[in-house]
């Protein structure tokens, strides 16, 4: 079945390799920890380095990180990053954003290029 970017539901692909329902998830999330001064780039990015090494596809701006793949992978991936910091005994503070879109992939890039599309049209 093709996937219509308009439609309201999609179907739900199965994962071939382990059968259960591929959920496509984008997630935004920003891990830092409390109470360690005004810089938090180091901590920050040893946070950022746990989902850099997760292989899921990934880009971090000035304030977030976007993640995509599966939601039990992104889950995962948000968990490992925050209990970097946690584990070392900091009070670590996230913030998560989830769009889960079955049947959907690579819209990490998609959603960009989407509205500079539309904007582009508008232009023209």
């Amino acid at each position: 079945m093709a996937i219509d970017p308009n439609a309201v539901r999609q179907e739900v692909p199965v994962d071939p390799q382990t059968g259960r329902p591929y959920i496509n998830t984008v997630a935004a999330v920003a891990i830092a920890p409390s109470g360690v001064g005004a810089e938090l780039s180091e901590y920050v990015a040893q946070s950022i380095a746990v989902i850099r090494d997760s292989g899921l596809p990934n880009e971090t701006n000035a304030m977030f990180t976007n993640i995509e793949g599966d939601l039990d992978d992104v889950l995962r991936v948000v968990r490992d990053a925050t209990m970097k910091l946690a584990e070392q005994g900091y009070r670590t503070g996230v913030s998560l954003k989830l769009d889960i879109r079955p049947g959907f992939e690579g819209q990490i890039s998609r959603k960009a290029a989407l509205v500079d599309e539309i904007i582009a049209a508008r232009e023209a």
